[in-house]
């Protein structure tokens, strides 16, 4: 199916352009959200008339998403979860959780902005892509830990799991015997005090 594009969409093309689409991604996601037109004569008619007003109103759209921008680029949310003691999440952080916290820092961000290439099922600091435009977009570094020192401890660089494992394993020392044979238990010999 041919469609006239009304906003850029990423992959796709730019504002104006006629692409070729198959009918599913018309019908269900480009024509119901506005961000294309069918490509037939009368909608070709239609947006030359208007195609100085719908660029007008794209580049408004623009420049208050690169206000928005300013303030949301480079932001470091923080967000307490229970985790295992390997590091994995009990669940996951989704792009509702992230909106939630960006709310209460003040940052006006719907969740369909917010992509998520895999969902956050680990501690640790991930990057998150928000898209404000379809030609503006921003990253934010989301610090994920089990409680505030964690927190502070990965905000500082350092990799809480990799330290926790190297506490365990320098904490753990086995008594040598050089007379032991391999796989077999030491035993203790009486002396003679105890005989």
């Amino acid at each position: 199916m041919d469609v006239i594009l009304l906003e850029r969409v990423e992959k796709l093309g730019q504002i104006g352009d006629v692409v070729s689409v198959k009918a599913g991604f018309a019908r269900n996601y480009l024509l119901p959200r506005k961000k294309a037109l069918r490509a037939n004569e009368t909608n070709k008619k239609v947006f030359e008339a208007n195609r100085a007003q719908i660029e007008a109103d794209n580049a408004a759209r623009r420049t208050t998403a690169q206000e928005d921008a300013k303030g949301i680029g480079g932001t470091t949310v923080t967000l307490i979860r229970q985790a295992s003691n390997t590091g994995q999440l009990y669940g996951s952080v989704s792009a509702r959780d992230l909106v939630e916290v960006l709310e209460a820092d003040g940052h006006k961000v719907s969740k369909s902005q917010i992509v998520l290439d895999r969902p956050i099922k680990a501690i640790g600091v991930h990057e998150v892509k928000i898209v404000l435009h379809a030609e503006v977009s921003v990253t934010i570094k989301v610090n994920v830990a089990r409680s505030p020192e964690e927190a502070e401890l990965q905000a500082q660089g350092v990799d809480v799991m990799a330290s926790m494992f190297e506490r365990d394993e320098a904490g753990f020392t086995e008594e040598y015997d050089a007379n032991a044979e391999p796989g077999t238990i030491a035993v203790e010999e009486p002396t003679e005090a105890q005989g």
